[in-house]
Parts: C-alpha cells; sequence; structure tokens
C-alpha cells in the first residue's frame, strides 16, 4: 500500500524542485519521487509551502532540555552550568527519563528534526549500580523516540574518569562502567538487546540504532581510545568545547586532543568530532584529511559562552558540517542552521561563508553522514522523513526559494512527517497530542516546577 504526497516546491538533487510527488511504500520507505507533477493526484496529500528532508540533530543530550530557562540568571561559566546539569541528571529513572524524552522528541519533531543522535551517559542508577533489568535507561530512551516516532542512534558514552588522571565524583557514578573492558561488554549487550527489540529493517520502519561515543579526552583515558578503532559504526566525541580542556590535554599528552585521538587510530570517516570549538591549523588539518564528521551545535556554544569554531575552515578541509542541538536552549532545525551562518560572519566580518544549499546540506545529509542513517535527502530508497515550511508567514513571505532556510523558524514548519507517517501537524504531534502537555508530565515526574 502507498502514501503518496505532494509538494508544491521540494528540495530534491541539491535543487528547488516544483510539482514533486513522494511516493513511500507499507514501511515508510521512499519508492518514487517524481518532480514537475502539474496536479497532485487525488490519492496524495497536498502539501504546500516549501518541502524539506527531515532535519538530522547529530547531538543531544536529551535530559539538558530541563535546564532551559533556568541556569541562565547568574551568569556562571560551562563549569557551573554543569553543576546544575548534574543535579538533574541525578533525579532521573527509567520511568522518568522515558516521560522527559518523550516530550523532548516530540518537540524536536515540532522543531523540524526527524531524526536524532543522542549522546548518552546516564547508564546506571545514581549510586554507579547496574538497572536490572539491564540497560533500562538506554531501553526508556529508545521506547521515547519509537512512540515520538523520531529517528535514533542512541551513541552509548563511554565515560570513566571525571577528569584526566581522576576518579569519577560521586555525581558522576552512574555515568562510569568502571574499565574500557566494562564498557565495551555492556555496549556489546546493548547492540544485542536492540537487535532483539528494535530490529533494523526496512530504512522507512527502522527507528532505533547503536552507536558509540567517547565522552571526551577528560573523560576516557588516551591509553584507551585505540578500543573504538575495533567498533563498527559511528563513533561521536566531544572535542576541544572549552581551552581548559585543551589545556589539561596538553599538560597531560604533550598533544591536542586531536591529535591524541589521531594518535589511537580513530580518527576517520567514522568519527564525528562534537563542538571543535578550540582547534589550531594541526588540529584543522587532521579532522580535515580524514573527512571526519564535524557536529556544530551553535545555540548551545552561544548559550555556554563556548566560542565559534572555525566551521568554514574545517569544511574546505575536508571535514563534512552537521548540526545538532546538544542542550537544547532551543529545538528549532532552522534557528540552530541558521546560526551556524550568523556565527561565521561574526567570526570572519563575511556574509555568505555557508551558502543556503550548503546549509541544508550540514542539516540533512551532513547529519544523515555523521549518523549514518538512511535519511537526509528526497530519494529513493531513504526513508520517508520530511518538513515542510509555510512560505506565506511574516517571517517567509517574499523569501526567493532556498533562502528561505535564512528566514523560516520551527514556527514555519506545519508538517512533519517520519516513515511516511504524519507526526506534527500545525505544532501538535498527531499521536502524543500537545508538546507542553507533555512537559508538564516531564517536569512532575521529576517533582520540578514546570
Amino acid at each position: 500500500m502507498s502514501t503518496q504526497y505532494w509538494c508544491e516546491t521540494a528540495w530534491v538533487d541539491g535543487a528547488v524542485a516544483r510539482g514533486v510527488l513522494l511516493s513511500a511504500d507499507d514501511t515508510g520507505t521512499l519508492t518514487a519521487v517524481q518532480t514537475g507533477v502539474d496536479a497532485a493526484p487525488a490519492t496524495a496529500e497536498v502539501v504546500p509551502g516549501f518541502t524539506l528532508p527531515g532535519g538530522v540533530n547529530a547531538h543531544s543530550h536529551a535530559f539538558h532540555r530541563i535546564l532551559r530557562g533556568r541556569t541562565h540568571g547568574d551568569g556562571g561559566t560551562f563549569w557551573t552550568w554543569r553543576e546544575v546539569m548534574y543535579s538533574v541528571a541525578a533525579k532521573l529513572d527509567p520511568e522518568s527519563y522515558e516521560t522527559v524524552a518523550r516530550a523532548v522528541f516530540a518537540e524536536m519533531l515540532a522543531g523540524g528534526y526527524t531524526s536524532v543522535g543522542e549522546f548518552h551517559y546516564v547508564h546506571h542508577a545514581p549510586d554507579g549500580s547496574a538497572y536490572e533489568p539491564a540497560h533500562a535507561m538506554e531501553r526508556a530512551l529508545a521506547r521515547a523516540a519509537a512512540s515520538a516516532g523520531i529517528r535514533i542512534r542512541l551513541l552509548d558514552t563511554c565515560y570513566l574518569t571525571g577528569a584526566i588522571d581522576a576518579e569519577l565524583s560521586d555525581e558522576q557514578a552512574r555515568f562510569g562502567d568502571g574499565t574500557i573492558d566494562g564498557f565495551i561488554d555492556r555496549h556489546a549487550g546493548l547492540a544485542e538487546t536492540f537487535a532483539a527489540e528494535f530490529p533494523v529493517n526496512a530504512p522507512g520502519e527502522s527507528f532505533v540504532h547503536v552507536g558509540a561515543a567517547i565522552h571526551s579526552i577528560r573523560a576516557v583515558p588516551a591509553a584507551n581510545l585505540p578500543r573504538f578503532a575495533e567498533l563498527t559504526g559511528p563513533v561521536h566525541v566531544h572535542l576541544s568545547e572549552q581551552p581548559a580542556e585543551n589545556d589539561a590535554c596538553r599538560a597531560a599528552y604533550g598533544a591536542s586532543p586531536t591529535e591524541v585521538l589521531a594518535r589511537s587510530g580513530v580518527v576517520d570517516e567514522r568519527l564525528s568530532a562534537v563542538h571543535a570549538t578550540h582547534l589550531d591549523d594541526e588540529d584543522i588539518a587532521i579532522l580535515g584529511g580524514s573527512r571526519a564528521a564535524i557536529v556544530m551545535c551553535p545555540c548551545t556554544e552561544a548559550d555556554l559562552a563556548d566560542g565559534i569554531g572555525p566551521a568554514r575552515e574545517l569544511a574546505d578541509a575536508g571535514a563534512v558540517i552537521s548540526i545538532g542541538s546538544d542542550q537544547h536552549v532551543v529545538l528549532d532545525a532552522l534557528r540552530e542552521t541558521q546560526s551556524l551562518e550568523a556565527g561565521e560572519r561574526l567570526r570572519s566580518g563575511q556574509r555568505g561563508r555557508f551558502s543556503p544549499a550548503e546549509l541544508i546540506t550540514a542539516l540533512t545529509e551532513g547529519g544523515a553522514r555523521s549518523l549514518d542513517l538512511p535519511v537526509g535527502a528526497l530519494e529513493v530508497g531513504k526513508a520517508c522523513d520530511f518538513i515542510a515550511l509555510r512560505t506565506d508567514s511574516m517571517r517567509t513571505i517574499g523569501s526567493l526559494d532556498e533562502q528561505i532556510v535564512l528566514t523560516a523558524t520551527s514556527a514555519d514548519a506545519h508538517l512533519t512527517v517520519s516513515g511516511g507517517r504524519v507526526r506534527v501537524r500545525d505544532g501538535v504531534h498527531a499521536q502524543l497530542g500537545d508538546v507542553s502537555d507533555l512537559y508538564a508530565k516531564a517536569f512532575a515526574a521529576l517533582e520540578m516546577e514546570g
């Protein structure tokens, strides 16, 4: 049985096409993409405006959304923000985390994302003991994603030390696996569990995937890093987000975090470096030469005063740029993408550092590459995942074709589809209802004022 959508205009093969008929089979996989179709068939839903492949959020910490609007009143630093984050992490259990994540993932869909890379490290109970049954927190995230209809690459994160050569703090105890062997064993068990409970089938109907992550050079000793080259699939890492991280790494290893990763054999096309804010020319050459993915999170990097990373230089060196929302100071795929270009303009004093086409590519194909998911383009064989933007709103009216990516916000996303099914229509989740109601339940589950 085929599902069809006739799009007034859409982004197809790197250009604007008009009269685009999308056909998907009963798995939610695209079977035909036709352009120049003058009128919608009676069997198709008419999609006005401008249709883009679903945005790919390549870096998320779902529970960080709880901090929005709660850490801005007294200035502070990344490090003081982190202490508040730990206090929220301490409240999570599998049941409450599923409730929180369901609301966050629903907001992501409303914000223009249809896929997410969840950088997950809250593995165990607060005292560090394992949950029974195993992988309870990871399964909670997977269930939340599946129920919301967002495609997830759960990036199972290794977190062994609180800083270089330092034990985990009490607040970090639930993040750790003791040793690298402990992580590798738990990760293998998680992959087996997910393969049984959330099988990967046709692209459109496969919503849960597993990957791996190195939390940071601070959290995984350099001697353990080569073990990640043994794993299959994507590997992500927080990289050089703060100057203090670089300083500590050079003091301990005599090299930058990028150089330490490269010496360990993990810098290749499977690697995604998140933030990559404070890099030198050699770092840029290493990451670009390996064709690594770079996950820029501009709104978080601004909120935490991290700085502005060298996105243009990384792209010119050969790296693949993608977008993440990290701590979700906003969950708006368009604002995040616009902020990538805005940061470049502020840093360089030049306009048009990334063309609208390049920005769309970062949001879609770049993220798909980072997470190794069958999405990112309206193309036969990929999942039928897309968003549609109003072209007649007070923000977008008059925008020329793909330049709408620089004028629209999530308020203009009137339709979000994943796996061929409508997930959000006019800001309301089709299956879960009003997203603000979901958040009210999430704050209540954490016994926090919402």
